[in-house]
């Protein structure tokens, strides 16, 4: 998408699997995604605004949360970031929880509009994300969630209420026959967390033809279109499998 011109800097946030990691050591994840970015920014800020490069922030999953967790916003204002692409955000990520419990009404909670759209949008894998009131401002922040990604959904409250990912509309992979039953639907989703990478496309198993329109959206790449964007997704789905 970029032609080659881009450098990324990441980290493991754990040696632990994410589950593990999420009951144990979720701490050290962050204090390290902490130091990280404040050693980047740092650099990128002493770097000339008229030549340096655009600075992004990715995380996927437990990525996406620890990123939302530590990213200091207000501290970013006088001198801000171009965007962030923020894949698979678990239900207790807080930038995630603040745009799902305060969108627009109109919008459905595995989709929802924050705002006029010119900050933060989300999308799937059939919805784009320039679907919104308002063009883009100076930052351009992207959910990317499926939803039937239960990592996501999860909530205790869904012991004893319905959730609002459960109401119609639905997102399409979320079978109609699904129905909520107390304390037995939250079984089945914390279940479901387990089995969530077996499918390609679904529950927790995001693939790279679905990163494609997200990061377009995020970067703005120049002459980018839907014939670029269609030519780099076959050139994915040749590829093997990821898992």
């Amino acid at each position: 998408m970029l032609g080659g011109d881009v450098a990324t800097v990441a980290v493991q946030y754990s040696y632990l699997k994410g589950a593990l990691s999420v009951l144990t050591d979720t701490e050290v994840g962050e204090e390290q995604s902490r130091f990280l970015f404040k050693a980047v920014y740092d650099h990128w800020t002493k770097l000339p605004k008229d030549n340096r490069p655009k600075l992004y922030v990715h995380g996927l999953s437990q990525g996406a949360q620890i990123s939302q967790s530590t990213i200091p916003f207000f501290d970013l204002l006088a001198n801000p970031i171009q965007g962030a692409l923020w894949t698979g955000s678990p239900f207790f990520s807080p930038v995630w929880r603040q745009v799902r419990n305060g969108r627009r009404p109109e919008s459905p909670a595995w989709l929802p509009k924050y705002g006029n759209g010119s900050l933060i949008r989300s999308t799937n894998q059939r919805i784009n994300a320039d679907q919104f009131d308002a063009p883009w401002g100076p930052i351009r922040i992207v959910f990317l969630n499926y939803g039937s990604d239960p990592i996501v959904a999860f909530s205790y409250a869904t012991a004893y209420r319905q959730p609002d990912w459960m109401n119609e509309p639905r997102a399409f992979d979320v079978p109609p026959e699904l129905r909520w039953v107390p304390i037995v639907t939250m079984l089945q989703v914390a279940l479901d967390t387990a089995f969530s990478l077996s499918i390609p496309g679904y529950g927790h198993y995001y693939v790279a033809e679905d990163y494609i329109d997200a990061w377009a959206e995020v970067l703005d790449p120049p002459a980018w279109d839907a014939t670029r964007s269609a030519e780099l997704k076959e050139l994915f789905k040749r590829r093997a499998p990821a898992f």
